[in-house]
């Protein structure tokens, strides 16, 4: 679940790509990467955080008016290696770098046969780089029309090819910059516009809006499923989708990774989670009516909307009573349950003067691995708290995912081993209390002109949109991963 960010613009771009990811830096922590473009490609990457990766030097050696940038969350590869860092680039045809966010399903077929049948040598673990792969390939094959029919041809080719979730922004040199999107629309991607003095237009793409007003752009709308946005080297753009499938955004983007302020699918986050929480409640005062906490504590921050109208619809006082410290990172997207567990204690400090002697309902975006939701219970315990409810936004997580979340394997789930009320004892709370999928649905589904089939969420119900996902396949990722991981 990576952020990713094009510009297409006539001033220089790489101090907006570095603020721009500076605003998408949720999305990812492992490592970053820009490339520029100004007749050549100029690439800085590096590990971490934004703020660490980049110096004023290495900036300044970003030339160029058009550029793409990405920070990564690793999903597919060691989160060490920053050889796995984006963007990827190929030097035919014409030149190419490019960013991804998502997951491809069939990444090993397509890796072989890049290798085998096309003689594209894949120099990493990551699938952005069979992605860039089969995109170079069917873009030097596509020989007749304009460009833009070439790149129609290319793309209608990666959607047969490439299986999965994904969400790309590519600078192709000497003609432009591309986005397209899967063609169910599971990974996100915005666009918008900014109109120069001239009367000609600046372009942003990203995986949601949330740098946009920063830098002085309008958000136009989505880049829709299985639509290719381009725009030329001279400003002009075009635009056309190619692909046309059910429609299934994932949900994970509500309750958990986008940033509140964004709008995706025509659908507002923060609007998504304020009716989460207000679906949340009504199943509370359904299950328990004679049960009422003192506070309803929201664990910060992405939490704060569902906790704030959950205590609206019950009438009880909304206390952010856990003071979250921003400098410590998401610890969902972390790699390995020991560092999940060490930073919970070093993100959260709990007030006494507030929870002391009282009963207190804790609601969280969502119950994963369990590790956090039990370290935040105990921490509430410790300063004093009489009894200790837990409300997740998000029903129980219970299948892996293989669309951009980092969740490969069943085994560290722990909703897919344990009864909800094995969980609650596991946890050490008093009451649990999840949300169910058709309230979770409905809650993003009320407004918006959104246009959605159904929601993927596959680690919810067990449903894969691209009919892709068997044993064996869940088998070999659990295996890919594991290596992986240890040796991060």
């Amino acid at each position: 679940m990576c952020g990713i960010i094009g510009i297409a613009s006539k001033e220089p771009v790489a101090a907006e790509l570095y603020e721009g990811l500076i605003n998408l830096q949720h999305r990812g922590q492992d490592s970053t990467g820009i490339a520029t473009y100004n007749g050549r490609f100029h690439v800085v990457r590096g590990s971490g955080y934004v703020r660490e990766a980049y110096t004023k030097e290495s900036l300044a050696s970003l030339l160029g008016t058009m550029g793409i940038g990405q920070t990564r969350y690793s999903t597919a590869g060691s989160a060490q290696d920053v050889g796995n860092a984006q963007p990827f680039l190929t030097n035919s045809p014409y030149g190419i770098a490019l960013v991804h966010n998502g997951n491809l399903t069939n990444y090993p077929q397509l890796r072989k046969e890049l290798q085998e049948k096309e003689h594209f040598h894949c120099n990493s673990d990551s699938d952005t780089e069979a992605l860039l792969g089969v995109f170079a390939t069917e873009l030097r094959a596509a020989k007749s029309g304009d460009f833009f029919t070439m790149l129609c041809h290319a793309i209608q080719q990666v959607h047969t090819r490439a299986k999965g979730g994904y969400s790309v922004v590519a600078v192709i040199a000497g003609k432009g910059i591309v986005a397209f999107r899967d063609p169910h629309g599971i990974r996100p991607l915005v666009m918008g516009e900014r109109v120069r003095p001239d009367g000609g237009a600046d372009y942003i793409f990203a995986s949601e809006n949330s740098p946009f007003t920063p830098l002085g752009f309008t958000f136009l709308g989505d880049v829709q499923a299985g639509e290719l946005v381009f725009v030329d080297t001279e400003g002009r753009l075009q635009r056309k989708r190619i692909t046309e499938a059910q429609f299934t955004p994932d949900v994970f983007e509500y309750v958990y990774f986008a940033r509140p302020d964004a709008i995706l699918n025509q659908v507002s986050v923060y609007r998504s989670r304020l009716r989460m929480g207000q679906n949340l409640a009504q199943r509370w005062k359904e299950t328990h009516p004679g049960v009422m906490p003192d506070l309803v504590v929201p664990v910060p921050f992405t939490s704060n909307p569902f906790a704030l109208a959950f205590a609206h619809e019950i009438g009880v006082r909304y206390s952010e009573a856990l003071y979250r410290n921003v400098f410590v990172g998401r610890t969902f997207i972390m790699p390995g349950t020991e560092m999940r567990a060490k930073s919970v204690r070093r993100k959260l400090s709990p007030q006494a003067i507030e929870l002391e002697g009282k009963d207190i309902l804790l609601v969280d975006d969502s119950i994963v691995r369990g590790v956090t939701s039990r370290e935040v219970i105990d921490m509430v315990r410790e300063a004093g708290a009489n009894k200790v409810y837990f409300a997740s936004a998000c029903p129980p997580v219970k299948y892996p995912d293989f669309y951009g979340i980092d969740i490969p394997t069943r085994d560290e789930l722990i909703a897919s081993h344990m009864s909800e009320e094995e969980i609650r004892k596991f946890l050490g709370a008093d009451i649990l209390l999840y949300q169910t999928i058709d309230d979770l649905s409905e809650a993003i589904l009320r407004r918006g002109e959104h246009g959605i089939d159904r929601l993927s969420m596959p680690y919810l119900d067990g449903w894969y949109v691209t009919g892709d996902i068997d044993e064996a396949r869940m088998e070999e990722v659990k295996r890919t991963r594991g290596m992986e991981r240890a040796s991060d």
